[in-house]
């Protein structure tokens, strides 16, 4: 039988944007969990996964145990009526599917955006947990390093993470390609439009850009926004003085007119270059604008057809990337029912080591120190090539689904019942 791996998933895919944020968990409520989990309910092989998109429980056990798993979440994030959102999970119990699904999840082929880069060092750190809690058991250990060699495969041999696939982040390369030349480069975002705050993220994790403010109407919003990302802010009342200072002002402004003029920004009295990103629709900066000696403007089409360019050479990357994952499924496979008959193994190791030490006390007593030396080498020498045959074979039965008539020959053959159960 196979390891009784299963997974528990709550995504994009079923559950709406307002159902995730009540799942979600930060670090410190991903450890909490994680200890609960492994101790309270005796769960191993654990993993738990919670970011913007999606929130999920690996686990192995005999029987599923997604309900509880569930209930101790709804516990743990205070929702009283948490039976109410088990439509919203998905429960994989077969092991095959659950390994399945977190190679995908972790290659990104089951995110928001396609070959989304930042999943994988997601599903590091929730690995690195794991560890830390002592819930990571044999197999998890083997599937994570697996997942993580089929990554660099991925990385290296398909074009799946060429390019800015999402808007946002098409946005976050268009202001380095613009501002490659420019030391320390100053960034304003003006509006805090969902693709803009996207943005806000993206530049507060960039090693890039260390000066970036964010100007908004609303200043609560800016300031959630900013402490959440590590930026500045920018009072509305000061915003002139803002563009004037800017290399790069990124437009993020809900309305229907334009708000940034020809007029308005020929009064910045523009010196060298400044670039101007409009994220909105509809527009929030004049075409005439452009017009303006030293200023460039670029709009969303320009960005998304940058992002669609990128999705469309990743898309047509899958088929090789689901290839390679096949490959280390089926080699996590072959190493797992190995796993099955190393038990037998090893009884059968014992019972030989037992014998040849047996035989050595019968005759060291008569033997000088080193024909005892060269005694002992001899037979464990002999062990090992009496030993290589029966584990060559136990391997290959392995593979071909068949190991169970060599164990139960082999435990009959050497008495290997007697022999103590290995940890």
């Amino acid at each position: 039988m196979l390891q009784p791996f299963k997974a528990l998933s709550l995504s994009f895919k079923k559950a709406p944007l307002e159902i995730r944020e009540l799942i979600a968990l930060d670090e410190a409520a991903c450890r909490r969990f994680l200890h609960t989990l492994h101790h309270e309910f005796g769960l191993t092989d654990l993993l738990v996964l919670s970011t913007c998109n999606r929130t999920e429980v690996y686990y192995s056990a005999e029987r599923d145990q997604s309900p509880a798993i569930i209930e101790a979440l709804g516990q743990l994030k205070n929702l009283p009526e948490v039976t109410e959102y088990f439509p919203y999970f998905d429960v994989l119990n077969e092991q095959q599917e659950a390994v399945r699904h977190l190679f995908e999840v972790a290659m990104g082929l089951d995110a928001q955006v396609v070959g989304d880069l930042q999943i994988s060092n997601q599903v590091k750190q929730a690995y690195q947990w794991s560890a830390d809690e002592d819930a990571a058991g044999p197999f998890l250990h083997r599937l994570l390093h697996t997942v993580f060699f089929t990554n660099k495969r991925v990385q290296q041999e398909t074009s799946f993470r060429d390019g800015a696939a999402s808007t946002s982040y098409a946005a976050l390369e268009l202001v380095e390609e613009l501002t490659a030349d420019v030391a320390n480069p100053r960034v304003l975002v003006v509006g805090l439009g969902e693709i803009g705050a996207d943005v806000c993220r993206h530049l507060g994790d960039s090693k890039v850009f260390t000066d970036v403010t964010i100007c908004n109407r609303t200043r609560s919003k800016a300031d959630e926004l900013a402490q959440e990302c590590g930026l500045q802010v920018l009072d509305f009342e000061n915003l002139v003085q803002g563009l004037k200072e800017a290399d790069v002002i990124i437009s993020s402004i809900s309305r229907q007119d334009p708000f940034f003029t020809r007029d308005m920004v020929e009064r910045l009295e523009v010196l060298s270059y400044k670039f101007f990103i409009d994220l909105s629709v509809p527009r929030s900066i004049a075409t005439d604008v452009e017009q303006v000696p030293g200023v460039l403007v670029y709009n969303i089409d320009a960005i998304q057809s940058k992002a669609s360019a990128a999705l469309e050479r990743r898309l047509a990357a899958v088929p090789q990337v689901r290839a390679i994952i096949e490959e280390s499924i089926h080699g996590l496979q072959d190493w797992s029912k190995e796993m099955l008959v190393s038990p037998t193994i090893q009884k059968l190791k014992n019972a030989l080591e037992q014998i040849r030490l047996e035989e050595m006390d019968r005759y060291q007593k008569k033997m000088s120190p080193e024909e005892t030396k060269r005694m002992d080498d001899i037979t464990r020498s002999l062990m090992q090539k009496i030993l290589k045959q029966p584990v060559l074979q136990l391997k290959a039965a392995c593979k071909r689904g068949e190991a169970d008539q060599l164990i139960d020959v082999l435990t009959d053959l050497f008495d290997l019942e007697r022999q103590p159960d290995v940890a």
